[in-house]
């Protein structure tokens, strides 16, 4: 046998090698072949491929692994007891770009799925790698380690202080600043995963000089890159007064307001979101807000879009109106009151309508002012029939019932008051009838229209407990009328008439 006929046996062992992870890879793409895949024990023998002579064997097998992991938590879990993971950290040191991308990616597609699977990953000695990887110089071995380690890190606070731990932060702020925009995206996405579960770890990421250089971004071009930059500064933001005044500091104002206005919906949600997370600690906080022009934005911006996107910024209104008369007032004053009860009516979610009635009863609930804003958009019917629905959520009703209760308590306004009357139930008429009995005795325009609309016969026909709320209410409502006026309108009246009628003997001459 000539050398060239024994050389041709392990070349075509090397193509049959070739075409099986090539092949491999491909079928991997399609769900539906990954269970036909993993019967015929695919995992076993990609594993001794990664440690192949031929470098694109290797990489090709790397790519196929990540691919399989990807799909569900069993792949990976074969990944991980397979004991490929060491093999790949190792290899992650030791391979050329092409094969630590694909490493990188077989790491993050088995850590995505759970905190178990991304600890074993942690277990292994991968985070250490990882970082080594994002002083590479190729731009995609970089954004191949931020990912990996952004999907280890957004499970817990535990896995991303051990990112933290091994000195991810200060690289992952260096990317941030690279000119690659894929790059950008990922690493900022990283530090907001990292951000997003404690103060202190919020605290790691400003310290490194983040939000700086994400503030310089929000008015990128690009819209994926702008959504994560929000998203990291509200994660920062949400934590406490101190962080959310240093995002302030950035002079994110008013250039966040722009994104308020992007085409992208998520760029819009993510703004709102930011907006909210810094409204939500202060009134002062929520006044600059209210300077800049963040309120009257932010409703513009819930009229422009629908659902979930809706959700954060409907929320910013409520706690901007949650923290003083004045702020309330403002939120009024720029048309609030309708676009939440737009909100209201036409969200089909019933999380997003709870969102709409908490909001509108934190704008109700300070003065009689306030409470009449909200009344005269004829909120309060729609309010009292979600919490009356039985196809409402129990969050619905509990809202819808506060929200009616904050607004009630204020009310003056009785013309909006007067249908509870006929429609309520017990608990919320109580309050209904108390107001009455508040403002009735100081005016009297509105006791005569309350005789000619009906109302008062309405209080006779309410049967109370005697020495209830309810019923020293009702009386304080009748010592507002003569005597007669009462038994008038009381129920009984008319057969009382008529009896008299019947015992009543004319005079005969």
């Amino acid at each position: 046998m000539s050398q060239r006929q024994v050389l041709q046996v392990f070349e075509q062992y090397q193509k049959a090698r070739t075409q099986f992870v090539q092949m491999v890879a491909e079928l991997a793409t399609r769900p539906q072949n990954i269970e036909t895949l993993q019967n015929a024990g695919v995992m076993s023998l990609l594993r001794p491929l990664l440690l192949d002579v031929v470098p694109t064997i290797q990489q090709t097998a790397a790519l196929a692994l990540g691919r399989l992991a990807n799909y569900n938590d069993d792949l990976a879990e074969a990944v991980v007891k397979g004991d490929i993971l060491p093999q790949l950290v190792y290899s992650l040191a030791e391979q050329n770009r092409f094969y630590k991308k694909a490493a990188a990616f077989v790491l993050r597609a088995v850590g995505k799925h759970s905190p178990q699977l991304a600890q074993a990953i942690v277990d292994c000695g991968a985070l250490d790698t990882l970082v080594i990887c994002l002083e590479d110089f190729d731009p995609g071995v970089k954004e191949a380690a931020a990912w990996a380690l952004g999907y280890i890190a957004r499970h817990n606070t535990e896995l991303s202080q051990a990112v933290v731990d091994a000195g991810a932060i200060p690289l992952l702020v260096l990317c941030i600043q690279e000119p690659e925009i894929a790059l950008k995206r990922i690493a900022a996405s990283a530090l907001s995963d990292i951000s997003k579960h404690s103060p202190e770890l919020a605290q790691t990421v400003v310290d490194a000089g983040a939000i700086a250089h994400l503030a310089q971004m929000i008015l990128n071009p690009d819209a994926k890159l702008k959504r994560q930059v929000l998203s990291a500064l509200s994660q920062i933001a949400k934590h406490s007064v101190d962080l959310a005044e240093m995002v302030v500091e950035a002079e994110i104002f008013p250039v966040v307001l722009t994104c308020l206005k992007d085409k992208d919906e998520y760029v819009k949600k993510n703004a709102c979101t930011l907006i909210r997370e810094i409204a939500k600690h202060t009134p002062e906080l929520s006044q600059l807000i209210v300077n800049a022009g963040g309120v009257a934005a932010v409703i513009d911006c819930i009229g422009s879009c629908k659902g979930n996107i809706r959700l954060p910024g409907i929320m910013m209104l409520g706690y901007v109106a949650a923290h003083s008369e004045n702020l309330a007032m403002a939120v009024i004053i720029s048309k609030g009151v309708p676009q939440l009860s737009i909100c209201l009516s036409e969200e089909p979610e019933d999380h997003i309508k709870a969102a709409a009635a908490w909001a509108l009863g934190q704008l109700g609930r300070h003065t009689p002012e306030h409470a009449r804003a909200v009344a005269v958009t004829n909120t309060l019917p729609v309010l009292l029939s979600l919490y009356m629905s039985p196809e409402s959520s129990e969050d619905l009703q509990v809202k819808s019932k506060k929200a009616i209760k904050n607004i009630l308590q204020k009310c003056t306004h009785l013309p909006a008051l007067e249908p509870f009357l006929y429609d309520a139930p017990p608990n919320i008429l109580k309050h209904v009838v108390g107001q009455f009995s508040k403002v009735l005795p100081h005016d009297s325009k509105a006791r005569r229209l309350f005789v000619t609309s009906g109302g008062l016969k309405k209080v006779q026909e309410i049967k109370a407990e005697p020495g209830s709320l309810l019923q020293e209410y009702i009386n304080s409502i009748n010592n507002c009328y003569p005597e007669e006026i009462v038994r008038y309108y009381s129920p009984g009246y008319s057969d009382t008439l008529l009896q008299r009628v019947d015992s009543y003997q004319p005079l005969t001459n």
